[in-house]
């Protein structure tokens, strides 16, 4: 019975839905390198509820279980197409939640986080509710500690999406109902844990506080069958994100992320600019080859994302190509600021993409698409507005040459290779790849000699010769630096 039920007895009764949020946070997405333009969402079962004090447990053969502390907001009255103005007035109640996540299974579940976040357990919420009436939803305060040192210390002023904005928005779209949960995201911070480790979460409005949930992780016993369902997999990849960073998940020093500060900057870059410093760097084979913009002057800088194509075979298309494919997966869950990148070998004799694939990109933020393939119904997709790289323009379907096979991997297009993660710059002169722990470097000292190129243009242009101008000798760089100081 719901009365005797310890999983819910701070809400006082079962809840019919428990919504989460993705990315809220802005310390959370400059550490994952992208800011959505928009909240959005993802539903966990209310079977994954535990009281504060209640264990969760890790499965047996996985690695990668993190917390994620977050404010959680208990609907009072129903709302249905609230407004911002009002949303507020249907929260009855805050406390303190913990959104455990299992990597391992996070490829397999494609953003919906069904298995990811669905566990038992995977949701400790309490000990104790806040009442909303009178407290400034924009000045709470979320920490968690892991085995007592401070994890992770921010406000709800660092949120990209105000609390209100997040209930008008869920509104909008159904009925929040009473005793509903909304789950308001994670800020930087979140981390790996190991059986044995306690983790305990506390949210404070002024001096009304939560006390501190507390989880201990324990391990299981019992592991997936892969006769019945999909089995954990990890690459760096989800260690990466899972534990916080590179360097945290042992895999070397960490690697620059496309902040804001970085993506504006690279935007003032042209790619020839920044294959002269790569250059400098030993890195000759980082152009994606043979491509080509679909609209003249665009240009773009984003983070890979990946989809492999394989050459085709008519058992493996049978087997791989209808359906919810990998390509289909890839452009529903490209992410905003995000550069899909397609490995097609060259291969024109085909589309890797047509215009309701690139409307999909377009509509999900994604920052362009580039392929060394071929794309159909060309002039549709260049109107949709989204920046499109490729080798050519075919009227036939995939299944003429390719197989989609995988995504998420290190694949090659146009001759280079390209991981996910990789942050890609394009304009008119082609796309390049840069390895993220260069890019800061990389665009600084891009910026520098754009700089000096643009005053040895000017000297130019008044008529000195470009013998000892270009490149600049030690009296034409002493002018320079004196000028440039003044």
């Amino acid at each position: 019975m719901t009365d005797t039920d310890s999983r819910f007895a701070v809400l006082g009764a079962r809840p019919g839905k428990i919504v989460a949020v993705h990315l809220a946070y802005a310390s959370r997405a400059d550490q994952r390198g992208r800011r959505p333009a928009s909240p959005s969402y993802f539903f966990k079962p209310s079977s994954s509820l535990a009281a504060s004090g209640a264990s969760v447990e890790r499965p047996a053969g996985t690695e990668l279980l993190a917390f994620e502390g977050e404010i959680a907001l208990i609907i009072g009255t129903p709302a249905r197409w609230t407004t911002v103005e009002t949303a507020w007035s249907h929260v009855a109640a805050i406390t303190a939640a913990n959104d455990f996540g299992l990597y391992d299974l996070r490829a397999n579940d494609k953003g919906s986080n069904v298995r990811s976040k669905g566990g038992d357990g995977y949701t400790p919420i309490g000990p104790a509710l806040i009442d909303a009436v009178g407290i400034d939803p924009a000045n709470l305060r979320l920490r968690t500690w892991v085995n007592g040192e401070l994890a992770q210390d921010d406000t709800t002023d660092g949120l990209l999406f105000p609390l209100a904005q997040i209930v008008a928005d869920l509104s909008q779209h159904f009925t929040l109902e009473t005793g509903d949960v909304i789950l308001t995201g994670t800020p930087a911070g979140s981390s790996v844990v190991v059986p044995g480790d306690v983790v305990e979460v506390q949210v404070d409005a002024g001096e009304r506080s939560t006390g501190r949930l507390r989880t201990t992780v324990v391990q299981g016993e019992r592991a997936f069958d892969g006769t019945i369902g999909s089995l954990p997999a990890v690459d760096d990849r989800q260690r990466a994100e899972a534990w916080g960073s590179p360097e945290a998940a042992g895999l070397g020093a960490p690697a620059a992320v496309l902040t804001p500060a970085l993506r504006e900057k690279l935007s003032r870059v042209p790619v020839a600019a920044l294959s002269g410093q790569l250059r400098k760097r030993g890195l000759d084979d980082v152009t994606i080859d043979g491509v080509h913009a679909l609209t003249p002057g665009r240009r773009f800088v984003g983070t890979a994302r990946t989809l492999r194509f394989l050459p085709h075979r008519e058992d493996l298309f049978a087997a791989h190509g209808g359906g919810y494919n990998a390509q289909k997966r890839a452009f529903d869950t490209v992410q905003e600021g995000e550069v899909l990148v397609i490995e097609a070998r060259g291969e024109t004799g085909s589309g890797t993409l047509g215009d309701i694939l690139a409307i999909r990109a377009h509509a999900r933020g994604a920052a362009a698409i580039v392929t060394d393939g071929g794309v159909r119904d060309a002039d549709a997709v260049a109107a949709v507005g989204i920046p499109v790289f490729a080798a050519g323009a075919h009227p036939a379907v995939l299944g003429r040459r390719h197989v989609p096979w995988e995504t998420d991997v290190a694949i090659g297009c146009g001759g280079t290779t390209v991981q996910p993660g990789d942050i890609l710059v394009g304009d008119g002169d082609g796309v390049i790849v840069l390895p993220r722990g260069l890019a800061e470097e990389v665009a600084d000292a891009a910026l520098q000699q754009e700089r000096e190129d643009a005053w040895i243009a000017r000297q130019v242009a008044a008529g000195h010769p470009v013998d000892g101008l270009f490149p600049m000798n030690a009296q034409w760089r002493a002018r320079y630096e004196s000028e440039r100081n003044a």
